[in-house]
Formats: C-alpha cells, structure tokens, sequence
C-alpha cells in the first residue's frame, strides 16, 4: 500500500496519479487507489483545505503523487443576467450549497430538488460531467458545529485576525 501524509509544492513530473471526487479530495483519511489500481492510504493533516485538480503529495516511499479532479454529475448554472445570477447564488448559499464560480456560471452537484428551484428562478440549468472544486469560503476549514470539549477543533478567522485565540 502507497502510504501519503504529505503534501508538498508542485513538481515537474509525478509517479503516480489519484483521480478524486471533490468529496474524497475532502477527505483527511481515506483509501483509495491510483490511476494504476495501486492501493493508497491517505493520512494528510486534519482541518487543511481539500486536495485541488494539480496538488502534489509526497508518499512515505518518497514517490510523488499528482491529484486529479474526477469528472462527476454537476448541474451548470447560467441566467440570462448578473443580477438573476448573484440571486441563483444567493438562494443557493442560503441553503449552504458549496458552489463552483466562474465567469457567468456557477456549478453544484446534481440535485433533482436544486434544479427545481433553479429554474423556477429563472435560470437554465443543464446537467454535466466535469471536475468539481467549489469555493472555500471566507473562513475555510469548511463547514463546522460546535465541538464542546474538542481541543484540536480551534480555527481562527483567516480574513481578519481579531486577536489572538487560545
């Protein structure tokens, strides 16, 4: 088994590849398998932000790893106005849907539901396969609830720093 806990810059070529879901690129731990069907044991660091399309990570062998954004079913959002757009947004994070933003469009996983909506907002929407990486959000680390009693769980805001947290 190909064991990885680090992540480190970009490299000029790779040894093997991992082809993920944004789900399994937000994973800490996982098991999972490269390109090449060799069995890999990820262990990466808790509360860092998820594998992106092009990462690199460095196994214990001393190999090198090239992350791969997996095509999976997202819906491709555009309207016909920036307006009707920032409004499809808002209803969206409203809903705390993580959203992929470009240049006109948005993008989300498939949901029957969320199409629904979008459309009754006016939106086209058309169901396709590509890559997935949504924004981070303002603060990172994702989406978290209160951890009474979980001393490792602390994250600072990233934006402004406040003061100091202890």
């Amino acid at each position: 088994m190909l064991v990885i806990h680090t992540r480190i810059a970009p490299q000029a070529a790779a040894d093997a590849e991992l082809e993920l879901t944004f789900e399994a690129r937000s994973k800490s731990r996982l098991r999972c398998f490269t390109t090449a069907g060799e069995e890999v044991g990820l262990f990466l660091e808790r509360g860092q932000p998820a594998l992106a399309d092009g990462d690199f990570l460095q196994a214990k062998d001393g190999r090198i790893v090239r992350v791969r954004a997996k095509p999976e079913p997202l819906l491709h959002v555009t309207c016909a106005s920036p307006f009707e757009l920032m409004r499809a947004a808002y209803h969206l994070g409203n809903r705390h849907v993580a959203l992929q933003l470009g240049d006109g469009w948005l993008r989300l996983p498939d949901d029957y539901v969320l199409k629904a909506m979008l459309e009754q907002l006016g939106a086209t929407v058309e169901a396709i396969q590509a890559p997935y990486q949504p924004e981070q959000g303002a603060y990172g680390g994702g989406h978290h609830h209160s951890h009474h009693g979980d001393e490792e769980f602390n994250y600072g805001p990233r934006l402004h720093q406040f003061g100091v947290r202890k």
